[in-house]
C-alpha cells in the first residue's frame, strides 16, 4: 500500500514495446528501488508471494505462467526512449531487465536492471514522476497503465507548481487539463500501426483505459476530442483527484 514508483519523465513518455504483464513486472520491480540507497549491482529481490499477489493469481499453474512471463519479458520487452535534443529526438533502445533468477525451493526472485535504465530510476533531481504502486494493481490493459503514468506526470506538475509557484496560472491549469496530439498518443501507446480507424483506437485505448483508471486509481478523468479540419487532431484530458483519507507517509 505504501510503496511508490519513481521514474524519469523521459521513461514515462517512452514507447514500452511490451505487453501488460512484462510492463507490470517492471513497475513492481521499480517500486523496490530505494532512490536514496540505490541497489548494489542494480539488483533487487522480490518475493514470489508478493509477485503473485500483485497479479492476483492463485491457481496451481501460477509458477509456470510466471516463468513464461519472465521469458517473454527478456525476449521481447524493451523501452524506446526519446530524449529531446537540439534538433529533435535522440532515440535509445533499452532492454530494462537482462537477468532474472529464482529457485523452486525458496520465495526470492532476483531481478537485475540494465545499467542503461538506472539513470531513469535513481538520483532523480528533476523531471521525474512518482505514483502509488497500489494504483496499478487493478489496471488490466497496457494502455491504461501507460495513460495513467502520463496523466500522473502531468498532475504531479500541477500539484508541484500550485504549491511552489514558478508558473503562470494558465500553465498550471494546463497540467491539470493536459493536451496530447493523437499522433503522440499513438506513439506512446505503441499503436501507430494498430487500431488505424480512430473509433477503434478510441474504444480500445482511450475509453477502456480511462474507464479502468477511473474505477481503480486515485484519479477521475474525462477527455474531449479536438478536431483539425475533419479529423480528430488531439485529446484534452481533465484530471481530478478523488478525495482520500490523508496518508502522510505517501
Amino acid at each position: 500500500e505504501k510503496r511508490k514508483i519513481v521514474e524519469h519523465n523521459d521513461l514515462i513518455t517512452s514507447v514500452a514495446k511490451m505487453d501488460k504483464v512484462p510492463l507490470k513486472i517492471f513497475e513492481l520491480s521499480v517500486s523496490c528501488i530505494d532512490t536514496d540507497n540505490p541497489p548494489k549491482n542494480n539488483t533487487i529481490y522480490l518475493s514470489k508471494a508478493e509477485l503473485f499477489a500483485f497479479f492476483k493469481v492463485d491457481d496451481s499453474n501460477k509458477h509456470h505462467r510466471f516463468k513464461e512471463a519472465i521469458a517473454k519479458m527478456q525476449e521481447q520487452a524493451f523501452f524506446e526512449i526519446r530524449e529531446e535534443k537540439d534538433k529533435g529526438f535522440k532515440f535509445r533502445r533499452i532492454l530494462p531487465i537482462p537477468e532474472v533468477a529464482w529457485t523452486d525451493y525458496d520465495d526470492k526472485v532476483m531481478i537485475r536492471f540494465d545499467q542503461a535504465i538506472m539513470p531513469y530510476l535513481i538520483d532523480l533531481k528533476q523531471s521525474f514522476t512518482q505514483y502509488a504502486l497500489s494504483d496499478l494493481v487493478e489496471l488490466n490493459s497496457k494502455y491504461s497503465i501507460i495513460l495513467y503514468k502520463w496523466l500522473s506526470m502531468n498532475y504531479n506538475q500541477y500539484e508541484h507548481y500550485s504549491v511552489k509557484g514558478g508558473r503562470r496560472a494558465e500553465q498550471v491549469e494546463a497540467y491539470r487539463n493536459p493536451s496530447i496530439t493523437v499522433k503522440e498518443l499513438r506513439t506512446i501507446t505503441d499503436t501507430v500501426n494498430e487500431h488505424k480507424h480512430f473509433p477503434h483506437f478510441e474504444n480500445r485505448v482511450l475509453k477502456k483505459g480511462i474507464e479502468e483508471i477511473n474505477a481503480h486509481t486515485s484519479f477521475n478523468v474525462t477527455y474531449e476530442k479536438v478536431k483539425k479540419g475533419r479529423s480528430i487532431d488531439s485529446i484534452v484530458f481533465h484530471i481530478k483527484k478523488k478525495p482520500v483519507a490523508r496518508n502522510d507517509f505517501y
